[in-house]
């Protein structure tokens, strides 16, 4: 069953990859002399503001006749695209000097809106044959000038447009706005304005192919290159540091608890238990609200794979600048395929734990991401509409969205529950557990939760802080993300972190006799969302790090605990298959398990040696 889970994951995320590039290719269209080539205005919005957007005709410009909106996909409405046809004509090959698009008589209302948007600067966006095209509708003259209502504001009435084209195809488009030709708005009178603009089309030999390749360009600058390596850098060095402040400190003290514990079993016995020996009974209790950990693991699973399978799409290039949608249609998409793995590692985990309402574990599943989305894009949604920006998504829109939870990503939760229900997964604890918890004793400040959060979330926040200013000047600001293979790097060095400071952390947790770990390893991930959850990617790996955290808290208690009864025998390794640890349902986990666990398993293996003299059979049993 989850071999077949992933073969139709696999299937269909190459058949979205597939779609995606026809769909981005159904512009590579050839002309002849004097054919129409589609030109589209989008959206107006404050420069300094890209995130307040409108639609173009929001503002009073005039057109050269009835508008028509294009037919765009879903990517592209949730992208706040709105493309409307053009007042300007501009045909293939076809050279234009002072033509008039349109004429419109401007009221003082209407002025009054213009000079308001001068006044902020706002910007155009227009698409001619998918290629994206900007410029400010006007401009403020402040020179000489100390008191704002002694500024003028003109209004940019003149546009010329320059295009490149190789043979039959169209290469290139700028638009500059004649600083001379323009109208006087600073006075709440009516105008009369004729917008105009001129044609000029010039030969290129840059291929058909490369002519994206000017919009990434801004990332690949040497200087910027210099900065994301130094990030890159600066996150190996933090491993090498963190992987050698933790062999030195788990090898040094797990050394000394073996020998002072290894010398014979009589001496053993007398001596007094401290520390995570005094617990070994407790650390694998089942923990509190296991229906909300299963939950919360099924949707972090659900949610690092649907961020693994983005990486792999931007690795092969769908995610080109200015593919209009191309990324959120992925992310819904994906998602949608995806909630079979949730239902599938919620409902085996929560079986595990010895649940019974794996129905009800489910409905958590379902609700635990979707329920929060929803609310806040209810509000975001609400306050776009009352101010009519183009961040405010159609009822159509809505309803589509609502259809694909509805009828893919339920059904695949339940089917992918039953299977995970039926997977007849058994919790094999190392140890056996006491039938009352010890008392936690009274703990210094400093390895209270919020403290353990605040440590655990700077070291993983400092190996990426510094692609997270470029990630957040392209989801905020006007910069193009387009260095995907470094992202992807840093993005497995982040994995690397977390689950290095995660397995340090819990042992100081147990060394304090404290056997409540697993909300604990929850509340570190929480902290590491409310660090990255500005940005869209680090939010899902942020989430998915739940179930890292428990994947390797569990492999460092399992080899830990064992040495009160000196031994490690095979059987109280754990089980690395999806059937007993949901963890590995992940493709990527599986191939990150080896490098965050080798310290565990290589004390396991030490224990197993040396304690083999002395091994001893134990039932497993859980006693609640």
């Amino acid at each position: 069953m989850e071999m077949k889970l992933v073969l139709c994951l696999v299937v269909s995320i190459l058949i979205l990859c597939n779609v995606t590039r026809v769909r981005s290719d159904a512009s590579n269209n050839r002309y002849k002399v004097g054919d129409d080539v589609p030109l589209y205005v989008n959206k107006v919005g404050p420069f300094h503001n890209p995130s307040e957007t409108y639609r173009y005709f929001d503002l009073p410009f005039c057109s050269s006749g009835p508008t028509k909106d294009k037919k765009e996909a879903l990517g592209e409405l949730l992208n706040g695209d709105r493309l409307v046809t053009a007042p300007y004509k501009l045909d293939f090959l076809n050279d234009k000097d002072s033509e008039i698009a349109c004429k419109k008589r401007l009221t003082k209302e209407q002025v009054a809106q213009f000079r308001e948007a001068v006044s902020k600067d706002y910007y155009f966006q227009m698409y001619y044959d998918d290629l994206p095209i900007w410029g400010f509708i006007g401009k403020v003259e402040k020179e000489g000038k100390n008191d704002p209502s002694e500024y003028k504001y003109y209004l940019f009435k003149h546009l010329h447009f320059t295009i490149f084209y190789n043979k039959d195809r169209v290469i290139e488009i700028a638009a500059l706005s004649d600083q001379k030709n323009v109208v006087e708005l600073t006075e709440n009178k009516e105008v009369n304005v004729e917008f105009m603009y001129s044609v000029k089309w010039k030969e290129t030999e840059i291929p058909y192919e490369n002519r994206m390749e000017k919009y990434s360009h801004s990332s690949s600058l040497p200087h910027h290159l210099e900065i994301h390596w130094f990030s890159i850098i600066n996150s190996c060095v933090t491993v090498l540091l963190l992987t050698g402040f933790l062999a030195t400190i788990l090898m040094r003290v797990l050394k000394n608890d073996f020998v002072k514990y290894a010398h014979d079993e009589e001496s053993a016995e007398d001596q007094e238990e401290t520390g995570w020996k005094y617990i070994h009974g407790d650390v694998f209790r089942y923990p509190k609200y296991k229906s909300v950990l299963a939950a919360a693991v099924g949707s972090g699973t659900q949610l690092f794979t649907l961020t693994t399978f983005i990486f792999l799409l931007a690795l092969v290039g769908v995610f080109y600048p200015y593919n209009r949608g191309a990324l959120f249609t992925a992310l819904v998409v994906i998602y949608a395929l995806t909630a079979g793995i949730a239902g599938y590692t919620a409902a085996s985990f929560f079986c595990q734990l010895e649940g019974t309402n794996w129905v009800r574990n489910l409905l958590l599943t379902g609700g635990l991401f979707c329920g929060p989305l929803l609310l806040t894009f209810s509000f975001l949604n609400t306050v776009a509409i009352t101010y009519s920006a183009t961040a405010a998504l159609p009822f159509g829109t809505i309803v589509v969205i609502f259809l694909i939870w509805a009828l893919v990503t339920t059904p695949l939760l339940v089917l992918g529950g039953i299977a995970g229900k039926n997977s007849k997964a058994e919790f094999q604890a190392p140890c056996r557990t006491t039938k009352y918890p010890r008392e936690i004793p009274l703990l210094p400040w400093y390895r209270k939760t919020l403290p353990q959060m605040a440590m655990a979330g700077f070291l993983p926040f400092s190996a990426i802080y510094i692609e997270l200013y470029y990630i957040f000047a392209s989801v905020w600001g006007h910069r193009i993300y387009t260095i995907y293979s470094i992202l992807f790097i840093v993005f497995i060095i982040l994995l690397i972190v977390t689950a290095f400071i995660t397995v340090a952390l819990t042992y100081f947790q147990l060394a304090a006799e404290d056997h409540e770990w697993w909300w604990r390893r929850i509340s570190d991930c929480l902290n590491r969302l409310s660090t990255h959850s500005l940005s869209c990617l680090w939010f899902l790996s942020g989430l998915s790090s739940v179930v890292d955290q428990l994947d390797c808290s569990f492999m460092a208690i399992a080899c830990i605990t064992t040495l009160q009864d000196r031994i490690c025998p095979a059987s109280c390794k754990p089980h690395f298959s999806l059937a007993t640890w949901p963890a590995f349902v992940m493709v990527s986990s599986s191939c990150l398990a080896p490098l965050v666990s080798v310290l565990p398993y290589f004390l396991s293996a030490t224990f197993t040696v040396q304690s083999s003299a002395n091994s001893k059979s134990y039932g497993l049993h859980h006693v609640q």
